[in-house]
């Protein structure tokens, strides 16, 4: 944000499928369309001035930003209605003041499996799909999953796709979901199986 434009900044907080992770949506975007960025310490999140500030917070494990919300996910030490307040304070705060979100944004992530190196500050592709199956499964991720997933403040990727079985990757709220696992079977492994006869299994890959 341009410190020099001062714009009212509205923060809310909603729940997620994932009862450690929590959603604070801005009203107005924090990265640019498509680009995403996740840290799972202060280490990764260097590159970051408002995810480092978040991890102040002993209790937080993880931070994920995307489009015009953070997704921060806790550990057991706290309990949301203790904490949120005080999150929504500090990101407002924190945004009003026009300090930079990321000091180098990434490049698009689309749904295909990305790391993130830090030396660069992009995301390289490792698993670009390269047959015409995959890259309908990767079409089908786009415009059927991401959207959902991402209005529950995660992430899916596209891993590979060997001998008829789907390996995705989950990011944000999704990541150590309870409930992910039949998200992915009923939803995402029904929706693939039913559109591309060749899928037989979707299954997902620790970040």
């Amino acid at each position: 944000m341009d410190p020099l434009v001062k714009k009212p900044v509205v923060i809310y907080a909603e729940s997620t499928p994932n009862p450690s992770a929590m959603k604070f949506v801005a009203n107005f975007l924090l990265l640019p369309a498509g680009a995403t960025v996740e840290y799972k310490s202060t280490a990764e999140a260097k590159l970051s001035p408002l995810a480092l500030q978040i991890f102040l917070f002993t209790f937080v494990k993880q931070v994920f930003i995307a489009g015009n919300y953070i997704t921060i996910t806790k550990n057991d030490t706290v309990v949301w209605e203790d904490v949120i307040q005080h999150i929504r304070d500090f990101i407002k705060s924190f945004l009003e003041e026009g300090n930079a979100v990321v000091n180098e944004l990434p490049k698009k992530e689309v749904a295909t499996d990305n790391t993130f190196s830090e030396t660069k500050s992009v995301y390289t592709q490792h698993s670009a799909p390269v047959t015409e199956v995959e890259t309908k499964i990767v079409e089908i991720l786009e415009e059927y999953i991401r959207p959902a997933v991402e209005q529950d403040g995660g992430l899916i990727t596209f891993k590979s796709f060997v001998d008829g079985i789907v390996t995705v990757q989950m990011k944000g709220s999704c990541s150590g979901c309870p409930s992910s696992t039949l998200t992915l079977k009923a939803g995402i492994e029904g929706l693939l199986k039913r559109m591309v006869p060749d899928v037989r299994e979707v299954v997902a890959e620790a970040v």
